[in-house]
């Protein structure tokens, strides 16, 4: 440690004058090398690394600080007109995010890099800027200020010391992301949800005089909501993010959302219905291969040849549904129509959907790693089980889809889920799999019932049992539909086809 800090200490006043970000970098890189592993590892006990536990008063707090600061007069702009780009090959974009690729794979960061990827295709020169502070406010030990991942950057942000004050957070993060917009000269800014990313581009944008478009992939209050019956839209919290949401939606040039139940709720928020448009989720073109051998797959996990298989790859959270489709398994096997149940992910419900299945005597499999070979083996030669892997690698969801007759998405009917489309289904439509939904405003956008997926009641399982058994013993309507949705996806649903519209926003 000593040499560190001499190290560090060493710098002369002239790097530190000529590369004011200089100082900053090596220092969280002196706190990274500290800790064991590789770069992604967590950091344990860095001073960089702050969760902190819930305080809804302090929440308060920062929410109403950046609804003041919010309503401030704003700087004279030199006008919203793109500026001159640097001649990198393409019309530079600057792209602002929570988090990324490579140390966070989550649909958010799928999508952002396929979209960089398709915009390169199409002449752009995307760029995308993490905020501030990640990914080592998040316990992940990589410094590196810049990374490429299929020759896309990614700029990290990394100031000398954690994130505390949202309102002040904001001016440093337009500060050290102003050298980026003078190296690069962007076209436009490209802000993705939340609020948070969206003001740092705002601020980006009067400074520099740069259009701004405001892309809205979900609605962070709603998700809030649904996380925990104890939540109310009468709390602060829900009430002020929703109006910095909505302000933020207002003062951009543009803003881009994922559907029609999107664009409409954005709409009946007061933002000028003429500036939003939709870029809905999309598949690369590798989705649409013929899905790869899983035999292997198959034999590891113990599937045996006759029980149907219905599945899902998620993020455990209430609002997905998973208990429902539980209830609906243990229904068919009641009823001598057993189904194995597939379930791809981990989240905060994990413990109370195993519980949950073992509740109804069904077998659970915990496949996950370290959950141990005694408790991995004891759902072995069972008619029906539910099989719990983790989380799997990107590269591996082909594998697992290979493996189903059925991709069940069976989300609750909560306001969060009438309005947001996931990706996921879409992955699994693009490799021919018939998928049976929630009848919810936003599936209804992606499923058509009888051609490309099949509907039902959310939050029943009785009617998803029925469904389910209409489904899964036709099997040439299975493939019917399968195909049918595939054809769709192809059609409609590439991120070649559908990045072409961001042409429009950055006009």
């Amino acid at each position: 440690m000593l040499k560190r800090t001499v190290y560090l200490l060493g710098l002369t006043w002239r790097q530190l004058r000529d590369d004011p970000g200089r100082a900053p970098r090596l220092a969280v890189r002196l706190l990274a090398r500290a800790v064991p592993g590789r770069p992604g590892a967590k950091l344990r006990n860095s001073p960089l690394a702050v969760p902190r536990p819930r305080d809804p008063a302090r929440e308060s707090g920062d929410l109403k600080a950046l609804l003041a600061a919010a309503a401030r007069p704003e700087k004279p702009s030199a006008g919203r007109t793109a500026a001159e780009h640097s001649g990198r090959g393409g019309a530079p974009v600057l792209q602002f995010v929570t988090n990324a690729l490579p140390l966070t794979n989550a649909g958010y960061t799928v999508r952002t890099h396929r979209i960089a990827l398709a915009l390169r295709e199409l002449g752009y020169a995307p760029e995308v800027v993490t905020r501030l502070g990640y990914p080592l406010s998040q316990g992940l030990g990589d410094s590196r200020a810049r990374v490429e991942v299929d020759g896309v950057p990614y700029h990290r942000l990394l100031p000398w010391l954690p994130a505390r004050n949202p309102v002040r957070d904001i001016a440093k993060s337009a500060d050290l992301a102003g050298r980026l917009v003078k190296e690069v000269r962007p076209r436009a800014l490209h802000a993705v949800s939340n609020h948070l990313n969206a003001a740092v581009a705002l601020e980006l944008g009067r400074r520099h005089g740069l259009p701004v478009v405001y892309e809205v992939r979900g609605f962070l209050e709603d998700s809030w909501l649904s996380r925990d019956p104890a939540h109310r839209e009468s709390d602060d919290f829900y009430r002020l993010t929703r109006e910095l949401e909505t302000r933020r939606m207002s003062e951009a040039d543009a803003v881009v959302t994922l559907g029609e139940a999107m664009r409409a709720e954005i709409a009946g928020r007061g933002v000028d219905p003429s500036k939003i448009m939709t870029v809905p989720n999309a598949v690369e073109d590798a989705f649409l291969e013929p899905l790869p051998d899983a035999a292997g797959l198959r034999a590891e996990l113990g599937l045996q040849e006759g029980t149907p298989v219905v599945g899902l790859t998620s993020s455990f959270y209430g609002y997905e549904g998973i208990d429902t489709l539980i209830d609906a398994a243990a229904r068919l096997r009641a009823a001598g129509s057993p189904v194995t149940l597939l379930l791809v992910g981990d989240g905060p419900e994990l413990g109370a959907l195993m519980r949950r299945a073992a509740g109804h005597g069904l077998p659970v499999d915990d496949r996950r790693a370290g959950a141990g070979e005694a408790r991995a083996g004891t759902a072995g030669g069972h008619d029906a089980r539910v099989v719990f892997t983790g989380r799997v690698p990107m590269r591996s969801v082909r594998q697992y889809h290979a493996l189903l007759d059925v991709f069940a998405v069976p989300r609750r009917a909560d306001r969060v889920c009438q309005l947001v489309t996931p990706l996921k289904p879409i992955e699994a439509m693009a490799g021919g799999i018939p998928v049976i939904a929630s009848d919810v405003n936003a599936l209804r956008e992606i499923v058509e019932p009888g051609v490309t997926g099949t509907l039902t009641l959310p939050e029943d399982a009785e009617a998803w049992a029925n469904s389910l058994a209409e489904l899964i013993y036709a099997p040439d309507r299975c493939r019917k539909i399968g195909q049918a949705a595939r054809e769709w996806v192809r059609a409609e649903r590439t991120w070649r086809a559908v990045a072409a519209r961001y042409r429009d926003a950055y006009r």
